[in-house]
C-alpha cells in the first residue's frame, strides 16, 4: 500500500486537522477520491469517526476559562481562550465556534454550550483546538453550513430580549459575513442602511439579503421588481441606480474602487 507524496501529504493534513488515526484518513481520502474537501464532508457526516474526546479535560478547559463569580465563559475568559489559540476575538472563525456551539449569546458561553460543543467537536485540549481552527475555517467555504452560520449570526449578535438586531451591529456582521462570501455590493448596502434606513434590522430582512446576494448578479442584471423581495431590497435597488453605482448592467468604477 504504496502511497505517493501528494497522497501522503493529504493524510497527514487530514489527520492534523481532524485528529483521526491513519486508517480513518486513508477510508475518509479515498473514499471522496483524495479530495481533502470531499474527505473532511464524508469524515464529519458519520457521527461514529468523530474523534473521541475526554470529558475531565473538557472539563479542565471549561475552569481555565469560566468566570470566577458565575458558571459561565464571559468576555474575560473568550479573550483569554482567543490569547490561547492566537486569533483575534474579532475573527470570523469565532462566529463558527459558536454556532458549533449552539451558543444563545454573543461573548458568552453556558458551561453545557462550551463542553457540548467541545465533545462534539472531538476537541480536549488546546493542541486539538488550534489544529481544528484550520477545519472550521474550511466550514465557510460549504455554502450550506455558510448559510446555516449566517442565519445563526442573527441571533447570536442581537440583544436578549429584542426582535431585531442593532443596524451598527448588523453591519459589522454583514463585512464579516461578506468578507468570507466576497459580495461586491455589500459597502454600498450598509451605505444605503445609514442614509435611508436608520433602524434595527428584521430577522427577515436579515435571511433575505444572502438569497439576494446569493441570487441576484451584482450588475442586477437578473434581478426582478415583482419579484417577492423585502421593501427595504427593493428600495436599496432603487437607490443603486438612483445614484448611478449600477448603470444597464453594468457595475460603475465608483463602487469598485470606494
Amino acid at each position: 500500500n504504496k502511497l505517493g507524496r501528494g497522497h501522503r501529504d493529504k493524510v497527514q493534513q487530514f489527520m492534523t486537522i481532524t485528529g483521526s488515526s491513519e486508517k480513518v484518513a486513508l477510508q475518509a481520502l479515498k473514499a471522496s477520491d483524495w479530495h481533502l474537501e470531499g474527505a473532511f464532508d464524508v469524515f464529519y457526516s458519520q457521527p461514529l469517526v468523530k474523534s473521541y474526546a475526554d470529558t475531565r479535560h473538557v472539563e479542565a478547559l471549561y475552569k481555565r476559562y469560566k468566570d470566577p463569580h458565575v458558571d459561565m465563559i464571559l468576555v474575560d475568559g473568550i479573550t483569554l481562550l482567543c490569547n490561547d489559540l492566537q486569533v483575534d476575538p474579532q475573527d470570523i472563525v469565532m462566529l463558527v465556534l459558536s454556532w458549533h456551539m449552539k451558543a444563545a449569546t454573543m461573548c458568552e458561553f453556558s458551561k453545557q454550550e462550551f463542553i457540548g460543543g467541545l465533545q462534539a467537536l472531538g476537541i480536549d485540549s488546546l493542541e486539538k483546538f488550534h489544529d481544528k481552527m484550520q477545519f472550521m475555517r474550511s466550514e465557510l467555504k460549504d455554502d450550506q453550513k455558510f448559510r446555516e452560520i449566517y442565519n445563526f449570526a442573527f441571533g447570536w449578535a442581537k440583544e436578549k430580549g429584542q426582535k431585531s438586531l442593532a443596524l451598527d451591529t448588523a453591519i459589522g456582521m454583514w463585512q464579516l459575513l461578506f468578507a468570507e462570501k466576497q459580495w461586491p455590493l455589500v459597502d454600498d448596502w450598509c451605505q444605503f442602511l445609514q442614509i435611508r434606513h436608520n433602524k434595527a434590522i428584521s430577522r427577515d430582512t436579515w435571511s433575505q439579503l444572502l438569497e439576494f446576494a446569493r441570487m441576484v448578479d451584482p450588475t442586477l442584471s437578473n434581478y426582478d421588481a415583482e419579484g417577492a423581495w423585502p421593501y427595504l431590497i427593493d428600495e436599496f435597488v432603487e437607490y443603486l441606480n438612483e445614484n448611478g453605482i449600477i448603470q444597464k448592467g453594468q457595475l460603475n468604477d465608483w463602487s469598485q474602487n470606494h
